[in-house]
């Protein structure tokens, strides 16, 4: 990665990442309640897309602190 990008692409691009990461934590968790609905005898796929659907959580709001940094409550 040798491009050089000003403020607003890379803001542009973190913006992109976060409507992606929403996207994907969404899907995985209606993956996973699917799955639990569907097939309670399987636990371990709808475990893998709850996991999935919370490791992209952690990414949203990992991005939603750097685009609005401080606006979130921190656990105390």
């Amino acid at each position: 990665m040798t491009d050089v990008v000003d403020s607003d692409e890379l803001l542009r691009r973190i913006q992109r990442a976060r409507a992606w990461a929403a996207q994907e934590e969404r899907s995985w968790r209606a993956r996973g309640e699917r799955l639990g609905l569907e097939d309670p005898g399987d636990p371990g796929e709808a475990r893998d897309a709850g996991i999935r659907a919370m490791a992209y959580g952690v990414v949203l709001r990992v991005l939603d602190e750097i685009l609005t940094p401080g606006r979130h409550a921190t656990p105390g």
